[in-house]
């Protein structure tokens, strides 16, 4: 097969997914290219990008694409279209909400399967608010023949098809994969502390709740923490670390790999307040991670009730702090669950699942 990806911003997790996809495409022996924006990732995107560059075959093009829906996406959706027919493609895969977009208009004008994966994408508007009603009322208005939808978890598509409908669209869960590379035990650092975070400094991912219920753990067990991220809620996080008295307990040490990260804190605490189906996790579960997250979109098809709590919930979240560094079987569990992540969650069932769907809609 001849395969197109398309989405907006080379960062994060979606970003992560095409890359892997993309790849292991080709190593099975199909063509790939890639259409993302040109003006977002930096210098870390450049690299990347750099890098896949060889793995794509049909193309590598950077097209300036906007966040919010408008009259020049037709433009862009033709420009994608003229790609595909260039290139002969038998499938364009868009990612996130303007690669759905592109992705669907150009198929249907070359009459070739378009796919969509949301990542979030359109799920993250709302109809009350006018960028979320033009998002999801082009949603409703883009299931068009030869055109499918795949999820990366079965909580992303009960939202779908709640907020927008599925309909008679053809569409499958797929779950994100992970690397034969990343199924290995991490060391940890000689000072590593007992609990580690990962991820944006944002609200939205819990880090207050985080820093409260260290603080409400202490005043029992002298627990620590190391944060590892940044983002636009670092300062206000500070602040409140210090206004909580945490001193040295709590540790903010910047963005960092996971490879780098994992091995500075014994349990990874993922408390956030909103998730699809976070990498952090199951890049944590291969590696062996003892983790505590809250009870929050995909994470549950990841990991058992006994890891969960309820998000922003304080108190509940320091009791399973305090309970999980004396847990006897932490490390039974957590070779469990890589065990579970070796069968479900690898790089070449995603795609392989992936391009059997490629061919339910063509």
């Amino acid at each position: 097969m001849k395969i197109i990806h398309v989405f907006r911003s080379p960062i994060g997790g979606l970003f992560r997914h095409v890359c892997d996809l993309s790849r292991e495409q080709r190593k099975m022996g199909h063509d790939v290219g890639m259409v993302c924006d040109s003006r977002t990732g930096g210098d870390g995107a450049e690299r990347e990008l750099s890098v896949l560059a060889k793995d794509c075959n049909l193309g590598l093009t950077r097209l300036p694409i906007g966040t919010l829906p408008g009259i020049g996406d037709l433009k862009l959706a033709r420009i994608v279209a003229d790609l595909a027919r260039q290139t002969g493609a038998d499938v364009i895969h868009g990612h996130g909400a303007k690669g759905g977009v592109y992705a669907r208009l150009a198929a249907r004008k070359l009459d070739i399967a378009g796919i969509y994966s949301p990542h979030g994408g359109s799920l993250h508007y709302d109809w009350l608010k006018p960028p979320g009603a033009a998002f999801l009322m082009a949603e409703r208005m883009m299931r068009f023949r030869k055109t499918g939808i795949i999820f990366v978890c079965q909580f992303e598509k009960a939202l779908f098809d709640r907020k927008i409908g599925l309909g008679a669209c053809k569409n499958a869960v797929v779950y994100n994969g992970l690397r034969p590379q990343e199924f290995a035990s991490r060391g940890l650092a000689p000072h590593a502390t007992d609990f580690l975070f990962v991820g944006e400094m944002r609200k939205l991912k819990g880090v207050d709740v985080l820093l409260e219920a260290l603080a409400q753990s202490r005043k029992v067990d002298p627990l620590t923490l190391t944060l590892v991220g940044d983002g636009r809620d670092l300062g206000a996080f500070q602040k409140l670390s210090t206004n909580l008295g945490l001193g040295e307990s709590a540790r903010f040490v910047g963005r960092k790999s996971m490879a780098e990260a994992l091995p500075l804190g014994k349990i990874l605490v993922l408390p956030s307040r909103h998730e699809s189906f976070p990498y952090v996790v199951l890049e944590a579960v291969a590696a062996k991670v003892p983790i505590i997250a809250s009870n929050v979109g995909g994470i549950p098809e990841i990991l058992p009730q006994s890891l969960l709590v309820q998000p922003g919930d304080v108190k509940a979240l320091a009791q399973a702090m305090s309970k999980a560094t004396a847990r006897r079987d932490a490390a039974a569990l957590a070779a469990a669950l890589q065990a579970k992540a070796a069968r479900e969650f690898t790089v070449r069932g995603m795609s392989e699942q992936v391009c059997a769907f490629y061919g339910t809609v063509r």
